[in-house]
C-alpha cells in the first residue's frame, strides 16, 4: 500500500504565503509524476502543478508565477509554495502521484486526502 499525507494548508490573508507538504510512504518501488490539484466548492477538481520524476514542470496558466511545485525524491515528498495569494485560491488541495509498488509492475495514481486553503481578511 502507498499512502499520501498532506500538510501545510490553513487561513493565510490576501497576498500571503503557503508552502504545502505532501509525504508518500509505504511500500513504494518508484515516483513517476507528482502533481498538485485544487478542487473549490461547487467546482471541478483541476490541476495546478505538475513535475515529473527529472524535476521538468507545468502550471495552470492562471497560476504561473506565483506558485511553484518541486520534490525531494529522497524523501517521496512534492511541495507546493504559494505566494501572493488571492480569495479565488480557496480551495482543498489534493496531492496526486504515479507510483509503482514494492512487488507490482504496475504504475497506478495515488491520491492524499486534501488540505484546505482558505485566503480571507
Amino acid at each position: 500500500q502507498v499512502q499520501l499525507v498532506e500538510s501545510g494548508g490553513g487561513l493565510v490573508q490576501p497576498g500571503g504565503s503557503l508552502r504545502l507538504s505532501c509525504a508518500a510512504s509505504g511500500s513504494i518501488f518508484s515516483i513517476n509524476a507528482m502533481a498538485w490539484y485544487r478542487q473549490a466548492p461547487g467546482k471541478q477538481r483541476d490541476l495546478v502543478a505538475h513535475i515529473t520524476r527529472s524535476g521538468s514542470t507545468d502550471y495552470a496558466d492562471s497560476l504561473k508565477g506565483r506558485f511553484t511545485i518541486s520534490r525531494d525524491n529522497a524523501k517521496n515528498t512534492v511541495y507546493l509554495q504559494m505566494n501572493s495569494l488571492k480569495p479565488e485560491d480557496t480551495a482543498i488541495y489534493y496531492c496526486n502521484i504515479f507510483a509503482v509498488a514494492v512487488a507490482s509492475d504496475t504504475l497506478r495514481s495515488y491520491w492524499g486526502q486534501g488540505t484546505q486553503v482558505t485566503v480571507s481578511s
